[in-house]
């Protein structure tokens, strides 16, 4: 399954380019009102409008640069589901979080805040992202060890919240400088269900390396 997620201003035409395709389109954010003066802000049903079926939510980068809380991504996820769409709900921890041996504590933290009071049911479709901040965009990434490490503590957060049948069916994927050259070791761990890719998606070659993971690179591709 793969879904992309475009800048707002090129969704309707990412919209008409893969209709028919089973690429599914997804928003890099939304606001949590269905309605209102909210200038600058796009609205779940909006983006529904617009085409999408998916949504990030969280994400580092909203998180460091636009103050989101998880306070603020609970209530996003909250949208999200009334208006059906598939929320990726992103989690991770700073440099020095991990350093400081938080990274256990940060993770249980903002998967208890951001999946607090739903019913199971409702979470069917959820996915969790985990990025190790320190890791995006920096040419860093974490080892597999340290990938699977995390995605099972996740995994045993929802289960804590939710029981095991959630949890075993939740989808976590991983988002920490994902390139061709790392993807076949990171998803050879079976806690890894998929990947949440950045600057190597802007690289159709590499991207198409990446979605095709199991398949080897093949010239002229």
């Amino acid at each position: 399954e793969v879904l992309v997620a475009p800048p707002f201003t090129a969704i309707e035409t990412a919209g008409r380019i893969l209709r028919g395709s089973p690429v599914r389109l997804a928003a890099q954010n939304m606001h949590w009102e269905g309605s209102g003066a909210f200038t600058g802000e796009v609205s779940p049903a909006q983006i529904r409008d617009a085409g999408c079926s998916g949504v990030i939510l969280g994400h580092s980068e909203r998180r460091r640069y636009f103050g989101e809380t998880d306070a603020v991504v609970h209530r996003k996820l909250k949208a999200a589901l009334a208006q059906k769409l598939t929320p990726i709900v992103c989690i991770g921890e700073t440099l020095e979080e991990r350093e400081s041996n938080r990274t256990f504590r940060v993770l249980e933290t903002q998967v208890r805040e951001a999946l607090q009071g739903f019913a199971p049911a409702e979470l069917s479709v959820l996915v969790l992202a985990y990025e190790p901040v320190w890791a995006i965009g920096t040419g860093k990434t974490a080892t597999p060890q340290q990938a699977q490490e995390a995605h099972r503590f996740i995994r045993q957060q929802v289960e804590r919240l939710y029981g095991a049948p959630l949890a075993q069916s939740i989808r976590i994927l991983y988002g920490g400088s994902v390139t061709p050259d790392n993807i076949d070791s990171l998803m050879a761990q079976n806690e890894l269900d998929g990947a949440l890719v950045g600057g190597a998606s802007l690289k159709p070659v590499s991207f198409l390396r990446i979605v095709h993971y199991k398949a080897p690179m093949r010239s002229g591709v």
